[in-house]
């Protein structure tokens, strides 16, 4: 198998805040949206980073996201805010989030915002370095009430997303990043896998009769099926309880989800900075967290595994890696930029020598 191609971080992330801003985003937001997915790339999540750019595009040139302005504020205490995103570009809306909540997390301890109406918000682990290197845990979810792929556990008819929830957890050294999600797999490594005529390697969908597949194929077909929920065939109980706690968490806790009319591509988002300081204290929870990290990286591996890795320990290795190495994107990706490049007069980034 060929080496992937590289290419330079920097010249990733200028290209694709170029290309945005030459599709109408404002060059505050473009920025945002840009480092951010170039952020999911460096850290393996491939389906999630530059994956979404050239259908971001496509929503600015259809008027799907807004190019410009404010979230809207709903509702404002002293540690609870609600926004109503106005579809505003997803990445850049949670770091404004993360902005409003450092201040009102250092005060009280901790402090939650809910978003309805933002624009689909790419890859949840690209945010939670900002919140683990300022101190902070954070929690982050998301789900999308425009779509429907994930059926509730014994169930045949989709009613979920895969919906995500991830956690940042600063530890002494390399921090916890947990990005998962209340489905087996998602709909981005579905639809590739369908693109490429390719099958997963398990039972991880139902088709629309409620038969066990392997095939990404059978989410097309009509009746659709659906991918499993976390847990899959045996366990998925765990993976619906975990979609209806997110559930709770986005649309209940904004006001908007599943029982209003949809609203397009996007995403309705929760999340909380907590200040371990203001618990039982700032050096007892890296205490704490230092000796899971320990226990589990020197737990001795079953066959065929080097070493347990803490969540998030490959993909800070990646990140390291291709900051140095360039970003090795997966073959499918370039080209699609390259189309996207050529519509507005852009150059691509070359690849590195």
């Amino acid at each position: 198998m060929a080496a992937p191609e590289r290419f330079s971080a920097d010249a990733l992330r200028q290209f694709a805040t170029t290309l945005l801003q030459k599709a109408g985003l404002e060059a505050d937001k473009a920025d945002s949206v840009a480092a951010t997915l170039v952020d999911g790339d460096l850290l393996g999540h491939d389906t999630h980073g530059l994956a979404l750019l050239a259908p971001y595009v496509k929503e600015l040139e259809k008027g799907s996201m807004t190019k410009t302005g404010q979230p809207e504020v709903l509702s404002e205490r002293a540690a609870a805010l609600a926004w109503d995103g106005r579809r505003l570009p997803g990445p850049w809306l949670v770091h404004q989030g993360i902005d409003a909540l450092i201040p009102k997390a250092r005060d009280y301890g901790t402090a939650s915002l809910t978003i309805h109406h933002s624009h689909h918000i790419a890859c949840l682990a690209a945010y939670l370095l900002r919140a683990t290197q300022e101190g902070f845990m954070m929690i982050l979810a998301s789900s999308d009430p425009a779509v429907q792929s994930v059926a509730p556990f014994g169930g045949t008819q989709a009613v979920f997303t895969p919906n995500p929830i991830a956690a940042g957890i600063p530890t002494s050294g390399t921090p916890f990043l947990v990005d998962i999600s209340a489905s087996i797999t998602t709909n981005g490594m579905s639809n590739r896998l369908h693109k490429a005529g390719k099958q997963f390697e398990e039972e991880w969908l139902i088709d629309g009769q409620g038969n066990p597949s392997r095939d990404p194929a059978v989410l097309a077909t009509d009746p659709p099926g659906t991918i499993l929920p976390l847990g899959g065939l045996s366990a998925g109980h765990k993976g619906f309880g975990l979609a209806v706690l997110i559930e709770a968490l986005t649309g209940g806790l904004s006001g908007f989800g599943r029982a209003d009319p949809p609203a397009g591509w996007g995403a309705t988002v929760f999340m909380s900075l907590y200040d371990p300081s203001a618990f039982g204290g700032e050096q007892d929870f890296r205490r704490q967290m230092d000796h899971i990290a320990a226990s589990c990286r020197n737990n001795p591996p079953r066959p065929g595994v080097g070493q347990v890795r803490m969540p998030g320990d490959r993909g800070m290795q990646r990140r390291a890696e291709q900051m140095a190495q360039g970003v090795a994107l997966h073959p499918t990706i370039a080209p699609m930029l390259r189309e996207s490049a050529a519509a507005y007069g852009l150059e691509f980034p070359a690849t590195l020598s």
